[in-house]
């Protein structure tokens, strides 16, 4: 029977107690059912999503004429004020000992805000809705992520969350390349792009009610606290990397705006998304089986250096012919550290805290990307477009020189 390399213990172990969290099998072999219903919630709302995103920037530049400091502070708020939220849904989804109520709710906030970008008339209104959207993913991530741990084998975690990651970029794939067919057939008018963008949203809703939860006591007497004390050392050392690292990885719209900067019309920086997302959701599943091979650790690690060649590709580069590779690649970095960096932080949680340390991780990371967006906006406007890319790459190669020292961990199932 072979073993684990990160933690020595046969690829086959499952106690009992986790067989039971498991649940009913699905027909991708190793992925259970409920998480398999999650995959689909997930394509069907990141098709939604991604019809929107990669436009968003767009809208506000070339239709509301807004600044693009303005790019950088919405996105910056929207995610990290979200994003404190993930600790708190987490740690309620821990209290309640039930993951799916609050994944239904954020779900659905989502699904609501999106469609409603059509009525905006100045930039102010897009950053409510945009913080709706966001508002919505800061509900539901950590209570779903939390389910997905629950509902795996732990040895197998890497794989599972690799396979949500797929499913997640399939659906933001095909929802890219909505928005390039929608561009191409009916041009720049975003707003009825908007509106469309609400039927996969709704099919992502629905999909939920088919998950079976179920609810299982935790091994402590006392409920879960919301604090980091309950977590050891080496969650901490992973959390201060990603907090690093988050401090350079500003939003993505900065990607489609420096590809316009360097010559590409918006089919094109919307085509170069497509790529970024084939390769992203092709390697997901792979590199997820990587770390439960070699040590989620290390792929990550990994994942960073490769995000710091891609930025400083994005800063020097001289065209626009550079950016259809870089994109390529920086698919390659999202597969290693995305969902890798979930199934790590499960790693070193137990089950009943297990919503408090995802929504701490999240939270932590998502924070941050207001001041990474806001300072890639700023150094955008005051130095160059090359300026927010060099920032991304030194912060990358210094969170992967922290994550190094973070001593090996063994998954945990109860």
């Amino acid at each position: 029977m072979a073993e684990n390399k990160e933690t020595g213990l046969p690829d086959e172990a499952l106690p009992d107690a986790v067989a039971a969290m498991v649940g009913e099998k699905s027909p991708v072999p190793g992925i259970s059912r409920n998480v398999f219903i999650l995959g689909i919630t997930s394509f069907f709302t990141d098709l939604s999503t991604e019809v929107v995103y990669p436009l968003v920037p767009l809208f506000l530049t070339s239709v509301l004429g807004a600044p693009f400091f303005v790019v950088g502070l919405i996105e910056g708020i929207a995610e990290s004020t979200a994003s404190l939220l993930k600790i708190f849904s987490g740690w309620i989804s821990d209290r309640m000992r039930r993951r799916l109520p609050l994944t239904v709710i954020g779900y659905s906030v989502s699904g609501f805000a999106k469609p409603l970008l059509a009525l905006a008339t100045v930039w102010p209104v897009v950053l409510v809705l945009r913080f709706g959207d966001r508002l919505g993913k800061g509900i539901r991530n950590p209570p779903r992520d939390a389910l997905i741990a629950d509902s795996s084998e732990p040895l197998r975690r890497g794989r599972v969350f690799g396979f949500h990651r797929a499913m997640d970029t399939a659906g933001a794939s095909l929802g890219a390349i909505a928005a390039l067919a929608a561009l191409a057939i009916l041009g720049e008018r975003y707003r009825i792009i908007f509106l469309l963008s609400a039927v996969p949203a709704v099919l992502g809703v629905v999909s939920l009610f088919f998950i079976r939860e179920r609810v299982h006591p935790h091994r402590q007497t006392l409920p879960p606290r919301l604090s980091l004390s309950q977590l050891d050392h080496r969650f901490k050392i992973f959390l201060l990397a990603s907090a690093i690292f988050a401090l350079g990885n500003s939003s993505d719209a900065f990607l489609i705006l420096r590809a316009k900067n360097l010559g590409l019309s918006a089919l094109g920086a919307v085509m170069a998304y497509v790529i970024y997302n084939l390769v992203y959701g092709s390697l997901s599943m792979p590199a997820g089986s990587l770390s439960d091979r070699i040590g989620r650790r290390l792929v990550i690690a990994g994942g960073f250096v490769i995000f710091s060649l891609v930025y400083a590709g994005f800063a020097l580069a001289a065209g626009a012919l550079f950016v259809w590779p870089l994109f390529a690649v920086y698919g390659i970095y999202m597969a290693m550290t995305e969902g890798v960096g979930k199934a790590f932080a499960a790693d070193m949680a137990p089950a009943g805290v297990r919503g408090t340390a995802l929504g701490a991780y999240q939270t932590v990371t998502g924070a941050l990307t207001f001041f990474s967006s806001l300072i890639a906006g700023i150094l955008w406007d005051t130095i160059g477009p090359f300026a927010p890319f060099l920032f991304g790459a030194a912060a990358a190669i210094v969170a992967a020189g922290v994550l190094v020292n973070a001593t090996r961990v063994r998954p945990s199932a109860s």
